[in-house]
């Protein structure tokens, strides 16, 4: 479905991308775990078309993206949900909703998918004409998942979506994601939380200062005693083998 290869990018001269390849099939999740700095947050952008490519392709169902611009990818379903949510905190839930779609035209539909947002995320629903800014974190991470969602994505890409949250919200954080899922949502999922994310996820790529330097199986990573020294602080329990 998404075929990355050979990709570079980075910030004027300081490459930040070198060469990474990874590809993502329709329904599945991919989880993305790695240090900070390691590249994570600047593929997703990349991908996006927020920052652009010097080497390398993105290929999404055979074709190129990589030079076609950021409203271009999100009109082919390629969405993310921000690191920090980036809510418009001075306008309110509603209007956030509405700003998913701005690719859009289709306003009877428009409307049907908002109410799905709104039976998704009931407490939105009953904040819906309040400011933005008065959310809760939590609320705000259910706000940006439900502002992408406007923007009817084939590839949701979400940047750590438990930052900052409580263990109770990083709880149902991971249940929505599950959910979507289920629904039939193919993600790409950058998460701090590396055990949470690779028990939802199908597969999994470790990166490292710009490069993939492992990829396989959740469980196979789970197995993996050097990466849960590094990333998950020590063995886990050999049921989950």
């Amino acid at each position: 479905m998404l075929r990355i290869s050979d990709l570079e990018a980075g910030y004027g001269k300081i490459k930040v991308l070198k060469g990474v390849s990874l590809e993502i099939e329709d329904g599945e999740i991919i989880t993305l775990i790695g240090a900070n700095g390691a590249g994570k947050t600047t593929l997703l952008k990349t991908i996006c078309g927020l920052i652009s490519a010097s080497a390398g392709s993105i290929e999404y169902k055979g074709t190129p993206m990589h030079r076609k611009s950021p409203s271009a990818r999100v009109k082919k379903g390629l969405v993310l949900v921000p690191e920090g949510r980036n809510i418009l905190r001075r306008m309110t839930v509603y209007e956030n909703l509405l700003m998913g779609a701005y690719c859009r035209a289709d306003r009877a539909e428009i409307k049907l998918d908002i109410e799905q947002v709104f039976e998704r995320f009931p407490i939105l629903a009953k904040r819906m004409h309040l400011s933005a800014d008065v959310l809760s974190g939590g609320e705000q991470q259910m706000l940006a998942i439900g502002r992408a969602m406007l923007a009817r994505p084939k590839i949701l890409m979400m940047d750590e979506p438990s930052l900052g949250l409580s263990p109770i919200l990083i709880k149902e954080i991971f249940l929505i994601i599950s959910d979507l899922h289920r629904s039939g949502m193919t993600i790409l999922l950058v998460e701090q939380n590396a055990l949470k994310a690779l028990q939802v996820a199908d597969r999994g790529y470790v990166m490292e200062t710009g490069e993939i330097v492992m990829a396989d199986t959740c469980e196979g990573l789970l197995c993996d005693e050097k990466l849960c020294d590094a990333y998950l602080g020590g063995k886990v329990a050999p049921a989950v083998c």
